[in-house]
């Protein structure tokens, strides 16, 4: 059934909110080692602002989703997206390194809401039969903020415009730029047509449903533990492995970068499609599958082509698992905290593999500086946990969604 007008604007603002996310996030993924040298740490330390940013995620999707599912989609989504992007653009004035990971916490804060408001927002207001291709859409705004932030570091990085060179500094500044999507959501999104719908009568609140419905939550929490682990384990220290130890210049890094993200973008919208025809659980298990034999090409090759390959593959498979996962979370979730419970289950996952950056770093410089070996170490025992994990999932393709009282993942 093919999407309206209104509908069509909808997913275009859940997708552009989650694409600028994810830009000011991975930005931070190629600064690493130069942000390091500034502020005379080793890159281990630094790697702990990714930490911060994904351990305080679960908060901002609680906070931000209680508000949404109290207030509506629309105005909270907004509110989201300022947030995110002033204090993103905040870590650029940071005087050293303790308030840099002071602002990029702040910033995961912010970042934890955007999923679970945007997704709600678009699930809640498209016909079932296009969630599959949505999801796989609104997921590829992951990758497609990566594959910017790739675009924007090779383009501007260490270049010299008017005299003066552009530092990591500078590259923060641009996260300024999402603030812009709230002027495009408020003339053009309308208020979930099942929120709406819901003021009409009284709905439980997220505590309650997380008393009667606690041993799915928890296996959704556990789920996305090990999703999170898969791509931020696959991604966050892709680039300082391409430049610590193969030793290429910011231009490679970036052009092997964006080959990946066109992979992740293939994979969440192939996959999120392919859902609607094998079920969700067959989609994610088979996209993991892929993942596996990937492995020796994304960690071990020799050359930037070859790196490229494998990378894209890999990226296929994993950004394929994740394309099913926004439309997955809300058929699980009850209506009436579907705008709190996705994301918080979401984010909680991060929270519960957010150290996962710090400690493959810690990995890759106790084996000789081997980033190769700590990236095919956890993408192999990842890919594998999800498969196990993943058959033990309710299915609920097709759940209609309401704000209303439904049952929880049965």
């Amino acid at each position: 059934m093919p999407l309206n007008s209104q509908q069509k604007k909808t997913v275009l603002a859940s997708f552009l909110g989650w694409t600028l996310d994810a830009f000011d996030f991975f930005l931070l993924t190629f600064l690493l080692t130069d942000i390091a040298t500034e502020f005379h740490a080793d890159v281990p330390a630094v790697s702990k602002a990714l930490f911060l940013t994904l351990a305080t995620r679960f908060i901002g999707a609680f906070f931000f989703g209680m508000l949404a599912d109290k207030y509506g989609r629309k105005p909270i989504l907004m509110l989201n997206i300022v947030s995110y992007s002033v204090i993103g653009a905040l870590a650029a004035f940071s005087p050293n390194l303790g308030i840099f990971l002071a602002l990029r916490a702040l910033f995961g804060i912010a970042m934890g809401g955007e999923w679970g408001l945007g997704s709600s927002l678009a699930m809640e207001s498209i016909p079932p039969s296009a969630r599959g291709m949505v999801s796989g859409i609104l997921q590829c705004g992951y990758p497609a903020g990566y594959l910017l932030a790739a675009v924007v570091y090779g383009l501007l990085y260490q270049q010299t415009i008017a005299g003066y060179t552009i530092g990591w500094r500078a590259m923060f500044l641009l996260s300024f730029v999402p603030a812009l999507i709230v002027l495009f959501i408020r003339s053009h999104v309308p208020e979930s047509p099942a929120f709406v719908e819901a003021q009409k009568a009284a709905r439980p609140g997220m505590l309650e449903t997380l008393q009667k419905h606690w041993g799915v939550a928890l296996y959704a929490v556990v789920l996305m533990m090990f999703f999170n682990f898969f791509s931020h384990g696959t991604q966050d220290l892709y680039p300082t492995f391409l430049k610590k130890q193969h030793g290429f210049d910011p231009h490679t890094v970036s052009w092997i970068t964006i080959v990946a993200n066109i992979g992740a973008i293939v994979g969440g919208l192939a996959f999120g499609v392919l859902s609607e025809k094998i079920g969700r659980v067959n989609a994610i298990t088979l996209a993991c599958l892929i993942a596996l034999p990937s492995i020796p090409l994304w960690a071990y090759s020799t050359t930037p082509f070859m790196l490229a390959i494998g990378a894209f593959i890999m990226q296929v498979a994993v950004q394929g698992a994740w394309g099913v996962i926004p439309v997955h979370l809300n058929e699980l979730s009850p209506g009436a905290v579907r705008a709190t419970l996705p994301g918080f289950i979401y984010q909680a996952g991060n929270l519960a593999a957010s150290y996962g950056g710090p400690y493959q770093a810690g990995v890759a410089e106790s084996a000789g500086g081997s980033y190769g070996y700590a990236l095919a170490l956890f993408a192999g025992v990842v890919a594998v946990c999800i498969i196990v994990v993943i058959r033990f999932s309710p299915e609920r393709r097709g759940q209609v969604m309401t704000c209303s009282v439904e049952r929880f993942g049965r």
